[in-house]
């Protein structure tokens, strides 16, 4: 008599289903993709990194560079003997590092608060901030509010106007309404107070959500130069992206003396540029690595819905 065996559910090359050479096609052609769109983004920063390290002469012939043919440190050498440019970098980590905490605190506390639906005047308060994301009040009102308050050559305005975002408010409460109420009625058992449910419990249950929005918010107070364009003229308080524009504006205006006068200018502004850009650019690229673990979770907690 004979024996029947069962069908062997290992796929070999006779058998192999044709989803498992789709998916390694697939496979292929997105490692492909992903390496021809990580070079499009990588080459651009390299290319300013070693214009960086370039001489002026070498930096001023056109063409691809992918290793500095005169290797010269002249250009940070210059950036770090200029005392504005240390200034500069100590307002920007201030504003970043002030702006970060006060911002994430405060537009965690009213989440916290509007993600109550006992609250009073609640939907009020969400369709005022909804108008805010669409209406602006321009750029001469801001600027006219900002002098009504004082906040003209202060160091207070990189920190009040970024104070509270609605968007990463709603992001928050959306977060906050996941938490378990049961959680918060235990501690208020225990005798625990609004305050202390919110520092001891609320925030450290946040962490992922909260590394988000400040990431968010370090990556703008790092970048942002036009709250200083707009509202700053002492330049002992401007930040590392303002003394960016600068030197950019003072390389373009010397171009222009340059081809009216046809006098020629042996300097290398050009590879301060790019020192510049690459020592304004270290530190927030430095901090990415440490945050990213928190980024992943925090967007999945924003991306699923349930």
């Amino acid at each position: 008599m004979a024996v029947l065996r069962p069908k062997s559910t290992v796929p070999t090359k006779r058998n192999k289903p044709a989803g498992i050479k789709e998916n390694r096609l697939f496979n292929t052609l997105n490692v492909l993709f992903m390496i021809v769109f990580t070079t499009i983004i990588i080459f651009p920063i390299w290319d300013v990194i070693v214009g960086s390290f370039s001489s002026s002469a070498s930096v001023a012939t056109p063409g691809i560079r992918l290793w500095p043919e005169q290797f010269s440190l002249d250009a940070y050498r210059v950036v770090f003997n200029d005392p504005s440019i240390w200034n500069a970098f100590l307002i920007s980590v201030l504003k970043t590092v002030i702006g970060v905490t006060t911002s994430v605190f405060f537009t965690a506390m009213v989440a916290y608060a509007m993600s109550k639906q006992d609250l009073i005047g609640r939907k009020i308060f969400i369709a005022l901030g909804v108008g805010t994301m669409f209406f602006s009040g321009g750029m001469i009102p801001i600027y006219l509010l900002m002098r009504s308050l004082g906040l003209l050559d202060n160091f207070l305005v990189y920190i009040i106007p970024a104070l509270f975002s609605f968007y990463n408010m709603l992001i928050l409460m959306n977060f906050f309404r996941e938490i378990p109420t049961s959680l918060e009625e235990s501690a208020r058992i225990d005798g625990a107070g609004v305050w202390r449910i919110f520092l001891q419990i609320i925030l450290p249950l946040s962490t992922p959500v909260l590394a988000v929005i400040a990431l968010f918010n370090g990556v703008y107070q790092w970048n942002d130069f036009m709250t200083a364009r707009l509202y700053i003229t002492n330049e002992a308080l401007y930040p590392i992206q303002m003394k960016l524009y600068e030197i950019i504006v003072q390389q373009q205006a010397a171009n222009m003396q340059n081809v009216v006068g046809s006098v020629i200018i042996p300097t290398s502004s050009q590879t301060i540029q790019l020192a510049t850009i690459v020592v304004a650019t270290v530190p927030i690229v430095l901090v990415y690595p440490f945050l990213q673990r928190f980024l992943i979770s925090g967007m999945m907690i924003g991306a699923v819905k349930e």
